[in-house]
């Protein structure tokens, strides 16, 4: 990690320069609760924001609960969320996690980072997402965006996006961890992109090593 980068001033420019630009979906979704962002969430997962935006709200259209999803059955949910990636496996996983929830947890999605990984499906990604987004509990959710832009910035120098967590969670005053997961996507999606960023737009292209980037904008 480079000690000198400054994160925290990089993170407020960011929270300033980035407004106004399209937001990842799933931090469009606070007031939606925490098993729409669960759901919502877990048919993101290697899939566009754009195809999500349509199918999660096709969705929730039909069935919004535990009990009315696993009524609804895996077959007619993988209709339902077509096109998203796997969407045979998350129709199942859907039905899965919803069937735990009401046997394990009332009805209701935990607010608890190992609960939320024995769910099917669930990995810590998504169990953070939750977390920050669906209850307001301070947590990182480290994507490929986070990984390869905070590498990129020459701040880390990390392998995996589990590593990148453990790393932010030690480095990253806890005011950030819910925003640095939505400020990172969104210069990802819509500035930094993994091939031929365009540094000529960056806000904080000055800070940045640029590690790794052999052609940009």
């Amino acid at each position: 990690m480079n000690s000198d980068f400054p994160i925290v001033a990089t993170l407020m420019q960011l929270q300033t320069a980035l407004i106004g630009l399209p937001q990842p979906l799933i931090d469009q979704m606070q007031a939606a609760g925490p098993f729409k962002v669960l759901i919502a969430t877990l048919l993101s997962l290697r899939t566009r924001d754009d195809t999500t935006a349509i199918v999660a709200p096709r969705l929730f259209a039909v069935a919004d609960t535990p009990q009315a999803l696993i009524t609804l059955g895996s077959e007619k949910i993988a209709q339902l969320i077509y096109p998203v990636g796997f969407y045979r496996t998350k129709a199942r996983d859907i039905v899965a996690i919803c069937q735990q929830l009401i046997t394990l947890h009332a009805g209701d999605v935990p607010a608890d980072m190992q609960q939320l990984l024995a769910l099917p499906g669930v990995g810590r990604k998504t169990a953070n997402l939750v977390l920050a987004i669906g209850f307001g509990i301070p947590a990182i959710c480290v994507d490929i965006h986070v990984h390869r832009i905070c590498n990129r910035w020459g701040y880390l120098a990390t392998t995996t996006p589990e590593e990148t967590e453990q790393v932010l969670r030690q480095t990253v005053p806890s005011a950030f961890w819910i925003p640095i997961n939505g400020l990172l996507v969104t210069l990802g999606q819509q500035i930094c992109h993994p091939t031929s960023p365009r540094c000529s737009l960056c806000p904080v292209r000055t800070v940045c090593a640029q590690r790794g980037v052999t052609r940009h904008r």
